[in-house]
């Protein structure tokens, strides 16, 4: 019998889906120390965990010839797991896309509303009982429709936010990729960052993590954007440098920002939270019930095949 390890508490589904499997089942949400990780190659057939749980190079050169032979991993971005190194290993890896695109594209509108509209500030000033009341110059923000948005990554989440953008707000879309796409509304390819920057009103960050975009939105292209524009980020914390970040929002060299994912989380910068022109959100990209159930059920299904040396629907 295949022998499992599901790195975080799971719903019903999930118990239900692995029947006839030997399944340890963590009733905690932290992430794997070093020893289990570890543990987690060499007891296991197959692992389920998720961000956070540190799939090092240092962590495979520790276990040596694991008997783990897949790490089915829940959620899309994977920069947390060294794929050389699994694989060099022996063991595969696998994500969950498509489970998140709608979830993570909503989480970015509702973050460029809620920046743009400066609706964080509205609701910390009615909470704290000083509002004193509808006038004609109450915290006015930028309207967002009509503006023009500019998408950096425009795979599967960025053409969903592409598509809100466009149909749901009038919103002229530029985006910024390795190759231009064929889309079913109007969008230019601009091929150099800073030129992109410059030329929206929002900017929204929808690349994967990883060594190729880490710090891709630095000094320079903060510097680039226009003094009312502002920045998303829903895709991974460390494509932003968040030191960077603070001092254009401190300066109001920029119009703000809304983040869900932070460079070091869940440390989120004392001086970051004390502003006011940002939007702070703990991660929500997937925070709903039906999504986040199509994940686990997906990664199930990934864990599944591997540890039955077949190739998992989403190798990566």
């Amino acid at each position: 019998m295949k022998k499992l390890l599901i790195a975080r508490p799971a719903p019903d589904e999930v118990h239900a889906a692995l029947e006839g499997y030997e399944v340890s089942y963590r009733d905690t949400s932290d992430p794997l120390t070093d020893d289990e990780l570890v543990a987690a190659l060499n007891d296991f057939d197959g692992v389920l965990p998720t961000l956070g749980d540190r799939f090092s190079a240092d962590i495979f050169a520790k276990a040596g010839n694991p008997r783990c032979k897949m790490i089915a991993n829940f959620g899309v971005g994977y920069n947390h797991i060294d794929v050389v190194a699994a694989r060099d290993a022996g063991v595969l890896v696998s994500n969950t896309p498509g489970a998140v695109t709608d979830a993570t594209a909503d989480i970015a509108m509702t973050l460029m509303l809620m920046a743009a509209r400066r609706a964080g500030e509205g609701e910390r000033l009615v909470r704290s009982g000083n509002w004193s009341g509808w006038h004609p110059s109450q915290l006015l923000g930028m309207h967002l429709t009509g503006k023009t948005v500019g998408i950096v990554g425009m795979g599967r989440i960025g053409q969903a936010i592409a598509r809100r953008c466009h149909y749901g707000f009038s919103m002229d879309v530029k985006y910024f990729s390795r190759s231009s796409k064929t889309l079913a509304y109007p969008a230019d390819h601009v091929n150099d960052l800073k030129t992109l920057a410059g030329a929206v009103d929002v900017v929204v960050i929808a690349v994967p993590g990883g060594d190729d975009t880490h710090h891709m939105i630095d000094a320079q292209v903060l510097a680039a954007m226009q003094p009312h524009g502002f920045i998303i980020n829903i895709s991974r914390g460390n494509v932003v440098e968040e030191a960077a970040l603070i001092q254009a929002l401190q300066n109001r060299s920029i119009g703000g920002a809304g983040l869900d994912v932070y460079e070091f989380e869940p440390d989120v910068p004392a001086e970051l939270r004390a502003l006011d022109n940002v939007v702070l959100l703990p991660h929500l990209g997937t925070a709903s019930h039906e999504v986040r159930v199509d994940m686990w059920m997906m990664a199930v299904e990934n864990l599944k095949a591997g540890v039955a040396g077949e190739t998992p629907p989403n190798a990566v």
